[in-house]
């Protein structure tokens, strides 16, 4: 396990290097906001609780563990408490949003699930359960504790879900089905021709696929066209029915319900809680 650098700083919950905004606290976490106005390198330094963070604007790079990241809009990151990392922002105008985990509400959360300690992931669950997050606190005078609650609870589900390895490797045929899911989401795809092509039943196909990815081919390919319409939402200047047309939903009016359906709020309520 990777431990903090004596030598480096900690910082206390809601304590961040940038300007700070927003902070509170929530049941089982303490939420707040970083805004950085230049690039500028950070010392090394750990934290207090173990934390998400949604990069809102701005890049950022870190290096962790001897390795290098480099991260952009819409990812969210992990990490456990007391672990060091040396962080650089790589934009002006940087903001971050933080969910800091409370040590006692964590222990009880998760007792028996083992958490990584550091993940990071762009533009999935976890940007749009903290995107979601974020509206409930901004959106509301009086926010409800226990919805907030419930999104970080999700959040943590989340995390131990994708720390899990798969049960078995999956076959050959399967990984190029996935690769032309992912290549091609926004097209129709039938999938008695996606079987032809990788040379099995239609029925097999759709079993073996629920089996490994635990939801159906078409939940599958929604979650990449919301993904895809997530980063498209960013330039405020495309409409919301270009979207719609450009990551594959018939209508609008189609792509708003899936995307409320996936995320938990409208595509124009995502969009503004990215401000």
């Amino acid at each position: 396990m990777t431990t903090a650098n004596p030598d480096a700083a900690r910082l206390k919950a809601g304590e961040h290097y940038g300007a700070v905004f927003n902070k509170c606290r929530i049941p089982s976490a303490i939420v707040s906001e970083s805004v950085y106005e230049k690039k500028m390198p950070l010392p090394e330094h750990s934290h207090e609780l173990a934390f998400f963070t949604l990069i809102l604007a701005g890049n950022y790079s870190e290096k962790f563990a001897g390795k290098s990241f480099e991260y952009s809009p819409l990812t969210v990151l992990w990490r456990q408490a007391d672990i060091s990392h040396q962080d650089r922002i790589e934009s002006n105008s940087s903001r971050f949003f933080f969910v800091e985990l409370e040590k006692t509400s964590l222990g009880n959360l998760v007792r028996d699930e083992k958490l990584p300690e550091h993940l990071f992931e762009q533009n999935g669950s976890l940007t749009w359960l903290a995107s979601r997050l974020r509206q409930e606190i901004r959106g509301t005078r009086d926010f409800s504790p226990l919805i907030a609650e419930g999104i970080t609870l999700e959040m943590l589900g989340q995390l131990i879900r994708k720390n899990k390895l798969p049960e078995k490797r999956s076959p050959r045929w399967l990984v190029r089905v996935v690769e032309k899911l992912n290549e091609e989401y926004s097209e129709n795809f039938s999938t008695e021709v996606l079987a032809a092509e990788a040379g099995v039943h239609p029925v097999h196909m759709a079993a073996v696929f629920r089996q490994v990815y635990k939801e159906t081919m078409g939940e599958y390919v929604q979650k990449l066209r919301i993904a895809h319409a997530s980063r498209l939402l960013l330039d405020k200047e495309i409409p919301l029915s270009e979207i719609a047309y450009a990551t594959g939903f018939s209508d609008q009016s189609h792509f708003t319900r899936i995307f409320k359906r996936l995320v938990g709020i409208t595509p124009g309520a995502f969009r503004n809680s990215l401000d």
